[in-house]
């Protein structure tokens, strides 16, 4: 700022003042004092009508205009999603069987219409979409949710995370049960969080009490949590965040595109729709 209203009087100066520094040996001036002192002039206004741009923008973006700014905020988030779908929409279709292979599945298997839905059992928001895709697989029957569980709160996460992708080991329909369970009701306590030392112990003695509730073998499943599938299939849900640059939870990608947050029903529907 400061620099900009010294160019700014010097534009003004030479304005006002330099014809002075043309001078003409006889009464009229030739022809080269007239180019130079226009030559002047033209520098001069290019200084002022530049610096008074500089010194108005920030007035004109912030009082006059302040709405100018959120489109240019919501045309760069549309350009850098745009970006982000062409990268989704090319993976998705060169690794679409490596990125179902070991997830649990929610609906029919063979749907064509896949919605991949990265989540947290412990994230509140991941609940409130998780209601929103029970609405849409009750309306559609071409529709497969691929669960991607994300496992980011720790000794809260960790336990419910592998028990879904395992029960998926006896059936995706099991799975899916134990999925709705966990969304649902709340298996951990303010008490279980008051010694984190056992929270771990806790987490799991309740996940594995719903996991009978449906109908799991829970000594199996107990197994098949310490087992290579879900080792693999964690480690493809975080390589897969990484490729996406998943920080949070929920995150889906419907068809080919990508949608971080609570999206609502009717943007769900629209998406698979197009």
């Amino acid at each position: 700022m400061f620099w900009t209203i010294i160019v700014l009087l010097i534009g003004i100066a030479l304005f006002l003042f330099g014809g002075m520094f043309v001078k003409a040996d006889g009464k009229k001036p030739g022809a080269s004092e007239i180019i130079v002192h226009k030559v002047i002039k033209l520098v001069s206004i290019l200084l002022i009508a530049g610096c008074v741009c500089r010194l108005y923008t920030p007035i004109y973006l912030t009082h006059t205009n302040p709405g100018i700014l959120q489109e240019m905020v919501t045309a760069m988030q549309e350009q850098q999603n745009a970006e982000k779908n062409k990268a989704v929409r090319s993976y998705v279709r060169s690794h679409m069987d490596e990125m179902v292979a070991d997830a649990p599945v929610w609906g029919n298997e063979n749907a064509k219409k896949t919605i991949f839905l990265w989540s947290d059992y412990s994230c509140p928001y991941c609940r409130r979409v998780h209601s929103e895709l029970a609405r849409v697989m009750d309306s559609r029957d071409d529709v497969r949710v691929v669960l991607k569980n994300f496992s980011i709160h720790g000794e809260l996460s960790d336990a419910p995370a592998k028990a879904v992708i395992a029960a998926k080991l006896q059936s995706n329909e099991k799975a899916a049960a134990l999925d709705k369970k966990l969304m649902e009701k709340d298996y951990f306590t303010q008490d279980d969080l008051k010694d984190r030392s056992k929270l771990g112990e806790k987490v799991k003695k309740n996940v594995l009490a719903l996991a009978s509730s449906v109908g799991l073998d829970t000594a199996q499943l107990e197994r098949d949590m310490k087992g290579a599938v879900v080792a693999r299939e964690l480690k493809n849900v975080r390589d897969l965040a990484q490729e996406f640059g998943i920080s949070g939870t929920p995150y889906l990608i419907i068809g080919e595109q990508a949608f971080p947050g609570a999206i609502p029903f009717d943007q769900i529907m629209t998406a698979l729709d197009k």
